[in-house]
């Protein structure tokens, strides 16, 4: 997915395909001192830390995504494209429908015409008419052409005329007939031909006579099965403008004793008044007869106790906001919308229906705010909708709609320790120069419906999409780093956070390896790496095998020198995500050297010189060893990445550390310590220690300045094994302590130390 703007300048929106997985590497929680430190030695200057600011991206959505029932404005699919298809009343299993269509004879249909058709429609029973929706070919010409719909117009006209408010003379069989003929003729012109005003005409008389009949307006169960049929057949017919006092009517007689197909009968108007607004005669008809509009902001007045979402009153209600985004009806539009947007709270059950026609005030109206009363709506929601705020640390906050602390704690450690694995891996210098965004913002919607419902008001963006990374321009002073996210609904019990270590390595990879904003990035084919790294990180990191990718290697369907070309215009999510995955996993295993050459372009802003590094220096020197790499993948044999140790602490005490050293042979028993300590100068931002290899189980905890034991601590790592890793932000200058306790007697580990 590309990027796009939004309403800040330069800002950022980074693709990302993946999900989150939280790692339960345990808490931070400050407790007691312990022993004093040892005496500092010297006072080594450092750097001044840097101050905050962000940097932008849209995320896929998941597959797996659920549908949500309830009305979504912004979203495409929200609007209906064709005729309502099959019975809308009455609920029918596979099995039955299964049933039903092997009971139907279709040559009944097919086979007759004129008053023989008739009555064979009349026979047939709703349950085998619903099945023609499902009609092609020679069968959807012969039974729904133009003159067979016509006898069959006709026929509910006449019957209409003596309709006793139930399907005794068969008029629900005949109204669901004109329906499946709709239907089929709009997804099939070509072959069931034009239809025109001769059936316009029979359509408009059947519709006429039926809702003339006395007992169409019977409030029973048995009427309201063929009625909800024939509001259908409104708009099926088109015949939306004619019948704007029929859906009048029904609003205002409603009630909410009205059940079953009663109540679906006044649901159906919805797909009258939603598609109606698509005809010039309904605009020219609401344009006549103001009260419509009135009508329907009546209905949802009195009936605003229904509210939750998935009503039917939030569905109508939400169809007035089509009255500002039609230049004809906006001004009969304003102030209904502009009295519901602010009766109704904007959270909880109402919240659908305000947010939807908030949307259409926003973006059919644009730059009425201060009309409406809703300039300041943004800065309202964010109280209101992420009611959980969280610091994990001085560069790592948390707003979020619903997270239990177990969650933000889980979440918290999952990105603080995914920064050592990132640093290992691209060796960074530091953040690069000009690069504020020293904090980033995790947002997390409860679900993708929230985020969809909330999102788009609270941040500026587009929704359609799994989350948003922004980034806005790291130069500038109050930039605000911010991932826009939502939990992962569908994975419950489970907790996670969509794609969150994949965007977080987006952040960390635009503040250590890439010069400037998005833009600046974007300026040569940069795609393969950041979206590719971003894969490698959040599946490496996570420990999870990432099937996609595997898959696509025993294809071999790109080589590298062609992978270095990619973009988001010129290449599909799989060449972006799984395939930029496989080069940079390929590149850092095989040829880290070049890697490291490129990054050094990236990280100062040389982008021709890195271009000139991949189509030049490289350019299809690999592809045949990738060709090799690849099948080997396939199998399952990607190979691992090169380890890079740092050099060994020089300092006579054995417990004591530097910036970049190692100890190796670190060894307790169970129940006992290994002490260690370091000193920091004033200033460093992040501290990382790392354990690996050797025997048993250490535990790794830090604190501060004083010992670290399992009872005093700051920050602990306790993964099963040694392989442990902290990093803690803005640490405090001066001397830090650190041990491992054997969980269970450990030897031969080997620790490290590093920090920015």
């Amino acid at each position: 997915m590309r990027p796009f703007r939004i309403a800040k300048a330069n800002a950022r929106r980074l693709p990302a395909l993946g999900a989150a997985f939280f790692l339960a590497l345990g808490l931070f929680a400050p407790q007691a001192h312990a022993a004093p430190a040892p005496t500092p030695a010297g006072k080594p200057a450092a750097p001044a830390a840097k101050a905050a600011a962000p940097r932008a991206i849209p995320v896929p959505k998941s597959p797996d995504t659920p549908k949500d029932a309830r009305p979504l404005a912004s979203d495409p699919q929200a609007k209906a494209t064709a005729p309502t298809a099959g019975s809308t009343v009455g609920a029918r299993t596979a099995k039955q429908l299964s049933a039903a269509a092997n009971a139907c004879d279709v040559s009944a249909f097919t086979g007759n015409s004129g008053a023989a058709l008739v009555q064979k429609v009349k026979a047939a029973g709703l349950d085998c008419v619903n099945t023609l929706f499902t009609l092609t070919g020679n069968d959807a010409k012969a039974a729904f052409n133009e003159a067979q719909m016509v006898s069959v117009a006709n026929a509910l006209r006449d019957t209409a005329a003596t309709y006793p408010g139930d399907d005794s003379t068969a008029a629900g069989e005949l109204v669901l007939f004109l329906r499946a003929g709709y239907y089929v003729q709009w997804n099939h012109p070509d072959v069931v031909g034009t239809y025109g005003t001769t059936l316009q005409t029979a359509a408009r008389g059947a519709l006429d006579a039926f809702f003339a009949a006395p007992h169409s307006k019977d409030v029973t169960e048995a009427n309201g099965a063929t009625l909800a049929e024939a509001v259908t057949l409104i708009d099926s017919a088109q015949e939306n403008a004619r019948y704007t006092g029929v859906v009048k009517r029904l609003l205002t007689d409603y009630t909410p004793s009205w059940t079953g197909s009663m109540a679906a009968a006044v649901a159906n108007t919805k797909t009258v008044i939603e598609r109606g607004f698509d005809l010039p005669a309904f605009t020219a008809a609401l344009q006549a007869d103001p009260s419509f509009a009135t009508t329907v902001q009546s209905f949802v007045t009195r009936n605003s106790s229904q509210l939750n979402g998935s009503d039917m009153v939030t569905g109508i209600g939400m169809e007035l906001g089509n009255l500002v985004a039609n230049t004809a009806l906006r001004a009969q539009g304003r102030p209904i919308l502009k009295d519901l947007i602010n009766r109704y709270p904007l959270v909880g059950n109402t919240g659908p229906l305000t947010m939807n026609l908030l949307w259409f005030a926003e973006n059919k109206d644009a730059g009425n705010c201060s009309y409406y009363g809703t300039c300041d709506v943004p800065t309202r929601l964010v109280p209101l909708v992420l009611t959980v705020d969280h610091t994990c640390n001085a560069n790592l906050r948390i707003r979020a709609q619903d997270m239990t602390a177990q969650q933000l704690a889980d979440t918290c450690t999952s990105l603080v320790n995914q920064d050592a694995f990132f640093h290992k891996l691209v060796k960074d210098g530091g953040p690069v120069a000009d690069d504020n965004n020293t904090s980033l913002e995790v947002v997390a919607f409860d679900d993708y419906y929230n985020y969809s419902l909330y999102a788009w008001e609270m941040y500026h963006i587009a929704v359609d999409n799994g989350g948003m990374y922004e980034e806005g321009k790291p130069n500038a002073a109050g930039n605000q780093a911010r991932f826009i996210a939502h939990e992962a609904s569908w994975l419950r019990p489970q907790f996670q956070i969509w794609n969150l270590n994949h965007e977080y390595t987006h952040y960390l990879d635009g503040r250590y390896d890439f010069y400037g904003d998005f833009d600046a990035g974007m300026t040569t084919p940069t795609i393969w790496w950041v979206e590719g790294l971003a894969e490698y990180v959040s599946y490496s990191y996570r420990g999870v095998h990432y099937d996609d990718a595997v898959t696509q290697a025993g294809k071999g369907t790109y080589t590298l020198s062609t992978l270095f070309d990619s973009t988001y215009d010129n290449a599909d999510s799989t060449r972006i995500y799984n395939w930029g995955y496989l080069a940079v996993r390929y590149m850092l295993q095989s040829h880290p050297q070049d890697v490291d050459a490129l990054l050094a372009k990236y990280r100062v802003g040389d982008w021709n010189g890195a271009r000139t590094i991949l189509k030049t220096t490289i350019g299809t020197r690999y592809d045949a060893d990738f060709a090799t790499w690849l099948k080997a993948c396939a199998a399952d044999n990607c190979g691992s990445l090169p380890t890079s140790q740092a050099p060994l602490c020089t300092a006579a005490d054995a417990r004591q550390y530097d910036k970049n050293c190692r100890r190796d042979n670190v060894a307790a028993t169970t129940g006992n310590y290994s002490y260690s300590f370091l000193y920091l100068p004033a200033g460093v931002q992040q501290l990382t220690v790392t354990t690996s290899g050797g025997t048993g189980n250490a535990d790794l905890y830090y604190n501060g300045g004083a010992w670290a034991t399992t009872g005093s601590y700051r920050a602990k790592s306790t993964a099963g094994g040694n392989g442990e890793t902290l990093t803690i932000a803005n640490p405090p200058s001066g001397w830090v302590y650190f041990s491992l306790y054997g969980q269970q007697a450990f030897s031969g580990v080997t620790v490290t130390t590093t920090y920015n």
